[in-house]
């Protein structure tokens, strides 16, 4: 058994072929789906007994475990869920194995591994994929315990150390850049495009900011006029995004659309009817929202995801502070996870041992049994419950101790020798 990590992220991925990895909310349903138990094996190259996918705007990661040490399997879901061969993207692919693995998602829950360092959005997103691949049946005991393990490391850095304080959000870094484009951001009417929680953060870090003019804009008006009431902007469906544009000083876009929401033409259209004022539009969706032929538009000013990393460095100098606590942090959460990792090797020895010697309890009473038919129920029962007794006792200690050695360099040894002693069954080692 290997416990396996293929990730794509804004570390060795640029925004154009992150996009054309991300995977909709229903596509990513879809294919976990097939990785369950429920799924026909017999029609499917894939040999993956648990699976996780942690699906966001940076990253595409899958957590697996495979009897094999490779990650074919892996490159070959991400082509059947994207569309996109494999030939794309699998040369940046970072692969991690057992312990690395453990410890990058670690990481990755408690903010280090982030475009923002120690934003809070990817707890929630590693807790969603936890409970999307537990509902589809692809998460078995291992990867579960990883993801419980991540979450829990997660909230321990975010609430023991400095690591997610001070605002440093995409969408707060977008509303800085905003207002550091605007000689009075106080005074610039904005349009947020979208209404999901990126939108929103990015309403209230504009709010912080003294911006009084907002306007909302979603496909769907209801969603628009729900953030609009909690933030006291105005609501407007897409039909109107034309007549938004064209009175807009800034837009800010996050739409989870698979196709470019704003184009040259509907600028170039929003431009000639005020051309003596500048657009600026800041891009915060992955796919994009904004075409980035718009970029050759004179007087429109185009900003996407990975231009706002380089804007980040002067507020997060707190949390960098932070790290190291982080660090440690993940230290012990991942020698608890080895250790449990470790354990899962003594099991199959402490369940063979007590398979054995329940055998050899049941063959023994039952010998003796026969030669007490005299006996009544009651005290037949009385002999049964004592080998039972005797038995459990007898096997208390030595489990314990099994389960102890787990942690032990020489766990593998003492689990040959005892196979050895008590003639049990040798089972192959697992390579973690």
């Amino acid at each position: 058994m290997h416990l396996l990590c293929l990730g794509i992220s804004h570390h060795n991925a640029p925004v154009e072929l992150r996009e054309r990895l991300s995977l909709s909310a229903e596509r990513l349903k879809e294919a976990i789906a097939r990785v369950g138990p429920m799924r026909n094996r017999a029609n499917s190259c894939l040999e993956l007994s648990e699976l996780a996918v942690l699906s966001t705007c940076n990253r595409l990661e899958l957590y697996a475990v495979s009897d094999k040490r490779d990650f074919a399997d892996l490159l070959a879901f991400i082509e059947d869920a994207t569309g996109v061969p494999a030939a794309d993207f699998e040369a940046i692919c970072l692969r991690l194995v057992g312990i690395e693995a453990v410890m990058h998602l670690f990481r990755v829950a408690s903010g280090l591994d982030s475009m923002v360092l120690g934003e809070t959005q990817i707890l929630g997103q590693v807790t969603s994929s936890y409970d999307l691949s537990r509902e589809y049946g692809a998460m078995g005991p291992i990867v579960s315990a990883l993801f419980r393990a991540a979450i829990h490391a997660g909230k321990r850095a975010h609430t023991e150390t400095a690591i997610s304080r001070n605002p440093g959000s995409i969408s707060s870094v977008a509303a800085r850049l905003a207002s550091d484009k605007v000689r009075d951001i106080g005074a610039a009417h904005v349009v947020v495009i979208g209404a999901g929680e990126m939108a929103e953060l990015a309403v209230e870090a504009l709010r912080h900011r003294e911006v009084r003019d907002i306007t909302v804009l979603n496909r769907t008006r209801e969603r628009a006029e729900e953030l609009a009431r909690r933030w006291g902007a105005v609501a407007l469906g897409f039909d109107r995004i034309a007549e938004a544009l064209e009175a807009a000083d800034i837009v800010i876009t996050s739409t989870g659309a698979p196709h470019f929401i704003i184009t040259p033409a509907l600028v170039l259209e929003a431009l000639a009817k005020r051309p003596e004022r500048p657009l600026i539009l800041i891009d915060i969706a992955v796919p994009r929202d904004v075409d980035p032929q718009v970029h050759e538009v004179g007087n429109a000013h185009c900003y996407d995801i990975d231009d706002l990393e380089a804007r980040l460095e002067d507020s997060l100098a707190e949390r960098r502070e932070a790290v190291p606590l982080v660090e440690g942090i993940i230290a012990d959460e991942t020698a608890d996870f080895m250790e449990y990792l470790r354990s899962l090797d003594m099991v199959p020895l402490v369940t063979a041992l007590r398979a054995k010697a329940e055998a050899i309890r049941v063959a023994e009473t039952e010998k003796t049994l026969r030669h007490l038919s005299h006996l009544s129920e009651e005290d037949r029962a009385r002999i049964e419950f004592l080998a039972r007794s005797v038995l459990s006792r007898f096997l208390h200690e030595p489990t314990l101790r099994l389960k102890a050695l787990a942690g032990d360099g020489c766990a593998a040894d003492y689990a040959q020798a005892l196979r050895h002693v008590f003639d049990l069954p040798v089972e192959a080692s697992d390579g973690r």
